[in-house]
């Protein structure tokens, strides 16, 4: 991850593996426990927790008076509207509340705390919901009420009680829309529905947080001499200056393209659904490639005999709503084992050459693109997109498939297999989803009891 000037320096060596960010030189610098009280907050610097075996030994607890314990901790009443600051804190273990941190645009998407059915959406203990409602609101409102939302720290855990510290945080997002920033989405326990928040934050370019100010803000004065521009430029004119970490590795490896071994079981489940009929896995990969992107404006899924080579074409929008620029794509899709072998050369050729002119490709597999076919593909610019057995994962995870229950039923309904039944062209909307291939004696059936109507 490249930071701000002046952020400590980062031997930035992600652990292929985990995901997680691998930092020899930051465990060097690890702020001991008993330095917690007066550290400053250095981004992505980890803070030891203690050795003694009880809650005492929490790191957050001593370097913020926010308490020991849960996701969501804060100094003051949410009640009564006196909250100075919050802490955020993630452990990226929660499977169904995947906490995650884009560090290419700085966004982090954080779930509230109404986890377990049996309570009303703002009705929880710490009141952590009602204090998102409340920040995500003042934030598109003025400056008086912007003024009154609390600076939010975020920390993640590393080890035992030790914790990393992953910058400070902005309600909301420049990429989005109100309606985006803050949704209350629905969620099933044991067939018991419930509602929880799905919240956006903007991580902001701030290399340090002075101890100062964090004095300022438990003083009641947020806005005090030591108050980094960041955060004083987003509640005077809500201008998020975000911390954005291009890529510099533009070609995936293997183990970068599949899920984590804890969400393998994601990809194998789709690859042995359409096992029997792959013909209407490309229904499933036009869903997927609607649900990744919001400007996907269409998408057609063809017949196999008329598909040109292609599985799906369609339209992206660029621009403004009233007045866009329309993009076509063609979308191929491949169901193969995430166990076997990965999409050589050849099978990636096949979509370039069918690219027509100010065309993109969309490659979707359950598996993964070989590295070879990879690296020529970005090594010679050609406009594709890769959706591999990862992505497929996330987008299934975030879409409420956190179970293999929940990801069956949702196959079965959606996505039925039959053999022999050969897919209809269906054109398929964002809002709509992708409407499945029905066989073709049912069409006409329906269309001989219209005229019989009519």
């Amino acid at each position: 991850m490249q930071l701000a000037a002046g952020a400590p320096t980062v031997a930035a060596n992600r652990d292929r593996h985990g995901g997680a960010w691998q930092d020899e030189a930051m465990r060097e610098e690890m702020v001991p426990f008993a330095g917690l009280a007066a550290a400053d907050l250095v981004l992505d610097r980890v803070y030891a927790g203690g050795t003694r075996g009880n809650a005492g030994d929490d790191a957050i607890g001593k370097l913020l008076p926010v308490g020991n314990q849960g996701g969501f901790r804060f100094s003051g009443s949410v009640a009564n509207r006196t909250v100075r600051l919050v802490v955020l804190y993630t452990s990226g273990a929660e499977v169904d509340w995947p906490d995650h941190i884009d560090p290419t645009t700085g966004d982090f998407t954080y779930y509230g705390d109404n986890r377990k059915p049996g309570k009303d959406l703002h009705d929880t203990p710490r009141g952590g919901n009602e204090l998102l409602r409340q920040m995500f609101a003042a934030s598109r409102a003025g400056v008086i009420e912007r003024q009154a939302v609390p600076p939010i720290f975020l920390f993640e855990r590393v080890s035992g009680r030790d914790v990393r510290f992953r910058g400070l945080l902005a309600p909301g997002s420049p990429r989005l829309t109100s309606d985006e920033e803050l949704v209350a989405i629905w969620r099933t326990t044991r067939h018991l529905r419930f509602q929880n928040y799905r919240s956006h934050f903007t991580v902001l370019r701030t290399p340090r947080v002075p101890r100062a100010w964090i004095d300022e803000i438990l003083a009641g004065d947020p806005l005090g001499p030591a108050c980094p521009p960041e955060w004083r430029g987003w509640v005077k004119g809500r201008i998020y200056r975000a911390l954005e970490a291009p890529r510099n590795v533009s070609v995936r490896s293997k183990v970068e393209q599949l899920p984590k071994p804890e969400d393998m079981w994601i990809v194998r489940t789709v690859h042995q659904h359409f096992a029997a009929d792959p013909v209407q896995f490309e229904n499933f990969a036009a869903e997927m490639w609607v649900q990744s992107d919001p400007h996907v404006a269409s998408i057609e899924v063809t017949r196999p005999s008329r598909d040109g080579g292609r599985d799906a074409v369609g339209e992206y929008l660029l621009g403004p709503d009233e007045d866009p620029i329309r993009l076509q794509f063609a979308l191929e899709a491949k169901c193969y084992d995430p166990d076997g072998g990965g999409m050589g050369v050849r099978m990636v050729s096949r979509l370039i050459s069918r690219i027509k002119h100010r065309q993109f490709g969309v490659f979707v597999t359950t598996a993964f693109i070989a590295q070879q076919a990879y690296q020529e593909v970005r090594e010679d610019e050609h406009p594709v997109v890769f959706l591999s057995g990862r992505d497929l994962a996330t987008l299934l995870k975030r879409m409420g498939m956190t179970d293999p229950q929940s990801l069956s039923t949702y196959l079965a309904l959606k996505f039925p297999v039959s053999k022999g039944i050969e897919p209809r062209v269906d054109l398929v909307v964002p809002d709509a989803g992708v409407v499945i291939g029905v066989p073709e004696e049912r069409t006409q059936e329906e269309s001989r009891r219209r005229s019989t109507a009519q």
